[in-house]
């Protein structure tokens, strides 16, 4: 079997994005070509992308605006030139090229919420719907694609979570005190880890409400570590001034391949707003670190039954998830048996044919 990936770009988190789909077909003798439509050929990312070929178009991202001609026409040479058995088209714009480009069976994956709210993409979509299988990263975004796709078969809309290599994943972290001191963290230090944009959608404004709230009844040497940048940074730290908690908030910036580092963490804090599914916390699971998670979009189902969750917005919530998780000697709920048997690259190996099978879509089983 030979499959053809396409996505858009391979920055952070599409990368990641095509590897896992690679992954699904390792120590199989199917063969994986994937195609960047946009970014310069980089060997690294060909290492990483984890497939058998890797091919970089180079356009950038006003080349593949509108009709996408260009990227359509290379699609169709390429696969006139191979006998591919499907496509796998990760985002809107891939899925566009490879409906137009191939008569291949597509399976579209749906990382964001609001793909199809737009009635010109779902006349377009609707169009090659006897061809498609649509995958949302979660059921949230499952549900917001059937929820815009009325009328496509339960079987043609279906959820194949994230997932990482667990293994490759546990064995890259830093121990706990090689990653205080990576991070410049005392190790008697309660640490509450956050990793993410400082953008409205990550809500860090609730984050640090809620940890000054709880301060008072946390460890005397509780500190909350922010990883990344982003358009918020400023107000942030002038929400922190004026709560006057400087000495107990630091933001460590973009820390690359921070997920090395999160052993380093006491307890890992999620507060976004209708996160899609939210990548950080499995990395947090595989470190082996207590979650708390806002009780809305796919981060909601990933740490359900394994973490705390609370409303979103909810700054006491959040303040008395904080207090107690500090109050446990040890986390009695442990998470990396979900995450084995769910949120693993082994796992989504056996859903995504179980899924194919059931969709009718006209691929050969494995």
């Amino acid at each position: 079997m030979h499959i053809l990936q396409i996505c858009h770009s391979y920055y952070p988190p599409f990368l990641d994005c095509a590897r896992q789909y690679a992954a699904l077909f390792h120590g199989t003798e199917h063969h994986v070509t994937t195609v960047y439509l946009t970014g310069d050929e980089d060997e690294e990312v060909a290492r990483l992308t984890c497939s058998d070929t890797v091919i970089f178009l180079g356009y950038n991202s006003r080349q593949v605006r509108g009709l996408k001609l260009g990227a359509i026409a290379k699609i169709k040479k390429l696969a006139e030139q191979n006998t591919f058995d499907f496509c796998i088209a990760h985002r809107v714009k891939p899925t566009y090229v490879a409906l137009l480009a191939t008569k291949l069976p597509v399976i579209s994956v749906h990382h964001n919420y609001n793909d199809y709210t737009r009635y010109s993409r779902r006349w377009f979509i609707n169009l090659f719907k006897s061809r498609l299988l649509m995958l949302g990263v979660s059921d949230s975004v499952r549900d917001d694609l059937r929820r815009d796709l009325k009328g496509w078969p339960s079987k043609r809309i279906q959820t194949l979570y994230n997932h990482i290599d667990v293994e490759a994943t546990q064995s890259g972290l830093l121990t706990r005190s090689a990653a205080r001191a990576y991070l410049g963290l005392a190790e008697s230090s309660w640490i509450v880890g956050n990793v993410g944009r400082l953008h409205h959608d990550k809500d860090q404004v609730t984050l640090i409400h809620g940890f000054h709230q709880a301060l008072s009844k946390l460890p005397s040497d509780s500190l909350l570590m922010i990883m990344g940048t982003g358009p918020l940074e400023s107000r942030l730290k002038q929400l922190v001034d004026s709560l006057n908690i400087r000495d107990r908030v630091i933001f460590a910036g973009q820390v690359v391949d921070a997920r090395k580092y999160f052993k380093a963490f006491d307890v890992f804090a999620l507060t976004s707003n209708h996160e899609p599914f939210g990548m950080v916390l499995l990395e947090a699971m595989a470190a082996d670190v207590p979650l708390i998670c806002s009780d809305c979009g796919g981060g909601a189902e990933v740490v359900r039954d394994v973490g705390s969750l609370f409303p979103y917005q909810d700054v006491n919530a959040l303040a008395m998830s904080l207090i107690n998780s500090a109050l446990l000697q040890h986390n009695p709920m442990t998470p990396t048996k979900k995450l084995k048997e769910v949120f693993s690259d082994e796992a989504a190996r056996l859903k995504f044919w179980e899924i194919v099978n059931d969709s009718n879509l006209l691929i050969k089983s494995n």
